[in-house]
């Protein structure tokens, strides 16, 4: 059994602990209510990005792009999106253990598999084990900026147009409340944006300049702000995670101090009914 030194040293780091969990839960509050509004602003936009690719491709006669070409599998990019610290539950190995099962499924079929990792998490845990990493963005998350998907769409669709890559996939956490976030694998290249549903879809606009070089211009913003908009949601998500890790953290913390106070308790009184023991021990020795 401890003793009542070696508890109360306990309780004291375990409330050490506690405060700091504490305060790490709010720092991430905070920047879940920024990190938030700016996932639920941005995704109105691209998805009508890809409402507006869809209804272009409906419309014009064979539409010929680079972009568009489906070719046989036989090399894939994956795009693993992980924090960059940890302190965040499963937030990082959900991904990272996804990502592992995607490059399991391709190596099966007989595809060879390159990796984008962006997040120190999945950079560092595939950098260990030697995968094929063509392209690496660590540390992005403390100022996350616009250019930084621009520069990531620039790295795998320049390998998509070169036929170095046939596929492009991207993994990473979506934001969906502060109490849930779900891994998902979305196809990024071939595009094959969701066909469009709605009689308004399909009216007679007139187009300036035309059909063709609107299509073009989409085309290229749409998969910038798909992969901004898949970086906005990872950051919302992680933020939500390590809120609730961190609350857990310090209600656990506060429960293992409950049962040591308990502890020293009995600790104490056990130690009081000992001293109470020999005293009355040694006054009965004295009298006899």
């Amino acid at each position: 059994m401890a003793t009542l030194r070696e508890i109360r040293r306990r309780i004291a780091s375990i409330k050490n602990i506690s405060q700091v969990t504490s305060a790490m839960r709010v720092v991430a509050a905070s920047r879940l209510r920024r990190a938030q509004e700016n996932i639920l602003a941005t995704r109105p936009y691209a998805d009508k990005f890809n409402t507006i690719l869809a209804h272009l491709i409906s419309q014009i006669q064979n539409p010929s792009h680079a972009l568009l070409e489906t070719r046989e599998l036989k090399r894939v990019c994956l795009i693993s999106v992980s924090a960059d610290r940890g302190l965040c539950g499963s937030f990082n190995s959900n991904v990272i253990r996804t990502t592992t099962r995607r490059v399991e499924h391709y190596q099966e079929g007989g595809a060879e598999v390159m990796l984008i990792c962006i997040g120190k998490r999945t950079l560092d845990y595939f950098t260990r084990r030697d995968y094929n990493i063509v392209a690496e963005y660590a540390n992005i998350f403390r100022q996350l900026e616009f250019h930084i998907a621009v520069d990531i769409v620039s790295e795998f669709e320049l390998l998509y147009t070169n036929k170095t890559i046939d596929k492009v996939e991207v993994i990473y956490n979506n934001f969906k409340s502060a109490i849930l976030q779900t891994v998902l694998v979305e196809q990024l290249l071939p595009l094959t944006p969701d066909p469009p549903t709605g009689d308004e879809l399909f009216l007679d606009y007139l187009y300036e300049p035309g059909q063709e070089e609107i299509f073009k211009s989409v085309l290229e913003k749409h998969l910038n702000m798909q992969m901004w908009k898949f970086l906005l949601d990872s950051n919302a998500a992680e933020q939500a995670a390590r809120m609730a890790a961190m609350e857990n953290a310090t209600r656990n913390a506060n429960d293992l101090i409950d049962q040591l106070v308990l502890e020293r308790n009995r600790a104490r009184q056990t130690q009081i009914t000992t001293e109470i023991s020999e005293i009355v021990s040694g006054a009965a020795a004295l009298e006899g």
